[in-house]
């Protein structure tokens, strides 16, 4: 029984039949129906799709004549540019695997994941040469293809940003070789048609890292059918209003995030649309694309809208053209929420998903009954349980607070070379999501409470022994506990409590340096409080939990967790 399917706005069918299709597809059939239709904005450069589909086709080639293969991976590290769909739907037009790096990471992370998935080649940007560099050489790294950030943009900007980056101390020298190449010149090249690659929708895509609910960032494997099968649930649950070559989508959610990735860059070429990019999710630059380009679309987290209600000249501002907004990765304030939708006649629809299922598994209606708090109902062709947290085959009632599973075309094959992993996470085909939600009688869930002590910081998961090792790193630090406290802007705020070792002082600034070194910004510390001791159980075990719950009593007292910061 799916008490959630009466539910469904009447234009959406209950069940939802998967086109056998691979993801270079989707850019085919919008490049030969819609050549001249504007594939994507940069900067105020147009891109149509004709141009686009040739450009994929030319680095493809490169990359086959670079001896890349079906089944290889391929590092993309780029913010959202041209370069980075380029260079996605190249590599996985021959067969190859995306790995999609976050540019923010440093050097130990690039390498964790970059020695775990078995990177052969890397695309980015120069404007990241030296942390690839530092990295190449340690793993077996065959090639690396850089662009400008410049690149692509119209030719007076072109012209004059190498001027402003050596101003600005940014300009990179890259020693190009046999192994490390100009992405616009392999792209310039004239090339012998690529070789056509059979793929087969059950074929490998992506590994799309991420913490899953404990430990080390690890891939999620993801095939061209789970990511097809994933937009085709968002457009026939969300955007079946929504006609080919007709949307403009506003590009902020980052392209390296499966949340944009596939909620946005692919579902965009699905539906032939305009892709607005914005390599730098700044405030400005977010407005000033929404006056210049009138996007119809985007996604966002709930940090973006209460930005662009507070921005300074917001009530100056048409955003009627957008009709479509999603919400995700973390709970949007209702207020927030209100005050967007009043100023532009648009519903927002707020979503729940993960990195395992593709992006989305649960969403409010977008027409029908909503409830405030909630993460909606399971999206079509999408099943969805709670279960007892101890025991997984134990299926609970209504109102019953256990761990959420879901079931779907949508869900990972696996992880990467970790099978006992995969079978922990994967049950008979259904997903332990690790958060602990309820079901109403309608079918409409909503989260409750964390399995594990991820923290959602910006956006993005944070995992508290990832930034807990390299806490311990520090020579001062005895011991060391992270947990997330609630910040209205990133959704949590990651916090450290430190017992440094007898005799030794340190600041929170000290700390924070060290990690800054160490770890993306996102996953930095923001308020680092020192202790003599740390609660710890029996087992000698620390208690986050117990340090959480004397925290949020805190913080409704004085003084301040910055003003105990010593």
């Amino acid at each position: 029984m799916k008490p959630w399917l009466q539910y469904y706005d009447a234009e959406v069918p209950k069940t939802l039949n998967i086109p056998p299709l691979t993801v270079p597809d989707l850019l085919k059939h919008a490049a030969k129906k819609y050549p001249e239709q504007t594939a994507c904005v940069y900067m105020g450069a147009r891109i149509p799709y004709r141009q686009l589909k040739q450009e994929v086709d030319r680095l493809a080639a490169a990359l086959h004549e670079l001896g890349i293969r079906r089944g290889e991976r391929v590092a993309i590290m780029l913010p959202n540019c041209p370069q980075a769909i380029i260079a996605y739907y190249a590599v996985l037009s021959l067969g190859a695997v995306t790995v999609m790096t976050n540019p923010l990471y440093v050097e130990r992370e690039l390498h964790h994941q970059w020695s775990d998935s078995g990177v052969e080649v890397v695309i980015s940007l120069d404007l990241f040469w030296e942390r690839i560099e530092a990295v190449r050489h340690k793993l077996p790294i065959k090639h690396v293809i850089l662009g400008g950030i410049q690149d692509y943009m119209p030719f007076l900007k072109r012209t004059f940003a190498p001027l402003a980056l050596r101003r600005q101390g940014k300009w990179v020298d890259v020693p190009y070789s046999d192994t490390v190449h100009s992405f616009k010149k392999l792209v310039g090249r004239q090339y012998e048609a690529p070789p056509k690659t059979e793929l087969l929708p059950t074929d490998l895509a992506c590994l799309q890292y991420t913490g899953g609910t404990t430990g080390l960032p690890k891939g999620a494997m993801l095939s061209h059918s789970n990511l097809i099968a994933s937009i085709s649930q968002i457009r026939a649950f969300l955007l079946y209003e929504h006609s080919e070559a007709q949307d403009i989508g506003l590009a902020i959610m980052p392209f390296f995030h499966v949340y944009g990735m596939n909620g946005l860059m692919n579902l965009s070429i699905h539906l032939a649309a305009t892709l607005v990019l914005i390599p730098q999710p700044e405030i400005n630059a977010i407005v000033e694309a929404i006056v210049a380009e009138r996007p119809t679309f985007f996604t966002g987290v709930p940090a973006l809208f209460s930005a662009l209600n507070n921005y300074k000249t917001i009530d100056q501002i048409d955003l009627t053209s957008i009709k479509a907004v999603f919400s995700g990765a973390a709970p949007l304030p209702v207020d927030t929420m209100q005050q967007f939708e009043a100023r532009t006649g648009a519903r927002i629809a707020e979503a729940y998903g993960m990195t395992e299922a593709s992006s989305v598994t649960h969403v409010n209606p977008l027409k029908g009954q909503r409830k405030f708090g909630s993460i909606g109902v399971p999206i079509i062709g999408t099943d969805a349980k709670i279960v007892d947290v101890d025991d997984p085959h134990r299926e609970l009632g209504i109102g019953e607070s256990g761990e959420l599973m879901v079931k779907g075309p949508q869900v990972m094959q696996g992880y990467w070379n970790r099978p006992e992993e995969t079978a922990e996470t994967l049950i008979d085909g259904w997903l332990r999501t690790g958060d602990i939600a309820v079901m109403d009688e309608q079918g409409y869930f909503a989260i409750v409470d964390r399995k594990k002590d991820m923290i959602l910081s910006a956006g993005y998961n944070v995992y508290p022994r990832e930034v807990e090792e390299v806490l311990h790193q520090h020579p001062k630090v005895q011991e060391a506990a992270v947990i997330g406290l609630p910040d209205g802007m990133r959704g949590e705020k990651i916090t450290a409590y430190i017992k440094l070792v007898p005799g030794q002082t340190a600041t929170a600034a000290d700390i924070r340096k060290f990690c800054r070194d160490r770890l993306a910004p996102y996953k930095q510390p923001r308020s680092v409080i020192f202790q003599a001791d740390l609660p710890k159980n029996m087992a000698g075990k620390i208690l986050r939990r117990q340090l959480k719950e004397e925290a949020l009593a805190r913080l409704k007292e004085k003084p301040t967790l910055e003003e105990r910061e010593t």
